[in-house]
């Protein structure tokens, strides 16, 4: 494809490291692709896309949006004026800037920012990550050019001669995990004959996955298992203070992982909520994982997200309700049954697309040309 100018693209969303890191990954593939195009993300302000997108090395706009709560509260009764807000400030955007394509990956300044421009006319794509759409990319599906998707059966959502399977794109040190399993066990400093355990919960951890094992940590050490926790930044104070009197020869706990592809890497089991990051990552590293779906996310879609995989036998789901009652009894019998894990992982890595941001930029590129 023979390039003529500088594009100038637009990726707009966040608010969950769900839509953020996807986000990033194309941003990053099409910056491989072309060194001088200009990528401007627009966020919403205040979340979490306002701290990473700068990390990663991209500029950030940010709009007065937020989405609209299930109970009455001022949020809700400000939401006109945000949407009227992010609508002026989208165009002005659109105006300066000159975008030849622009990019929603879901979330709340998504929306203003994909209307005002397919508004105008310019190529549009939208990136749903999950297994049931999201409000904001319901919403713009009639409007955009291309929607890119994570999983079969979005006709449900969307029209059908829009959608392209493309998976979701994931950070490429999750490639080929298993060529760094002796530096991952040096890294953690555990043992390559005992199995491990990881234990994530998202980026900013999950209540219940820890209160369930905190409640059982005793059985998981008699069972001979390593462990690799990363309890989120609001639970690590609460899960340090109370695991002080265990044996902690084989537990490492962390507030956040930074080096995932090292904490895969180094797991034999994975524990985990069912976000759609969380999920592409799992399925690229293959590892035998028990999901624990969030219960407090939009229609439930965790949960939707697990069973597309438990349904062909290449997860373990317990429900959120249930856990503490059964998941650190179902990881102890999983740990030890190696032939499940073997199924697990061969059927998980089935669902697998390492290409996934390579596909959606050439298509963001397809619409430009």
């Amino acid at each position: 494809m023979e390039k003529k100018e500088t594009y100038r693209i637009i990726i707009s969303g966040g608010g969950t490291g769900g839509h953020i890191y996807p986000a990033i990954a194309i941003a990053n593939t099409l910056k491989s692709m072309y060194q001088d195009i200009e990528i401007l993300f627009v966020g919403a302000m205040g979340r979490m896309e306002m701290q990473k997108v700068p990390e990663a090395g991209y500029k950030i706009v940010g709009l007065w949006i937020s989405g609209i709560q299930r109970k009455l509260t001022l949020d809700n009764l400000s939401f006109p004026l945000k949407l009227i807000s992010s609508l002026l400030k989208s165009g002005r955007i659109i105006k300066n800037f000159k975008p030849h394509a622009v990019v929603g990956v879901g979330g709340f300044a998504s929306g203003p920012l994909l209307y005002k421009a397919t508004q105008k006319k310019i190529p549009a794509l939208i990136q749903e990550q999950n297994s049931y759409a999201g409000i904001t990319n319901k919403l713009l599906a009639k409007r955009v050019d291309k929607i890119c998707v994570a999983h079969e059966g979005m006709e449900k959502f969307f029209p059908g001669e829009k959608i392209i399977i493309t998976g979701n794109p994931v950070r490429k040190d999750i490639v080929h995990v298993g060529e760094k399993r002796e530096k991952a066990l040096e890294y953690f400093e555990i043992s390559p004959e005992k199995p491990t355990l990881l234990i994530i919960g998202g980026s900013n951890g999950a209540r219940t996955i820890n209160q369930s094992v905190l409640e059982k940590l005793q059985e998981l050490i008699d069972a001979g298992v390593q462990i690799i926790w990363q309890t989120g930044r609001f639970y690590i104070k609460d899960v340090q203070e109370r695991i002080k009197d265990f044996d902690l020869r084989n537990v490492r706990v962390y507030e956040f992982l930074k080096d995932m592809d090292l904490a895969y890497a180094a797991a034999d089991v994975v524990i985990s909520r069912a976000g759609a990051l969380s999920i592409s990552e799992l399925c690229l590293a293959a590892k035998p994982v028990i999901f624990v779906p969030s219960p407090n996310v939009a229609e439930d879609h965790q949960t939707k997200n697990a069973q597309a995989l438990v349904q062909k036998e290449a997860a373990v789901m317990i429900r959120d309700v249930d856990a503490k009652d059964q998941l650190v009894e179902a990881a102890v019998k999983l740990i030890k049954d190696h032939d499940r894990q073997i199924t697990l992982k061969e059927n998980i890595s089935q669902f697998a697309r390492p290409e996934a941001a390579e596909v959606i930029a050439n298509e963001v590129l397809k619409l430009i040309n």
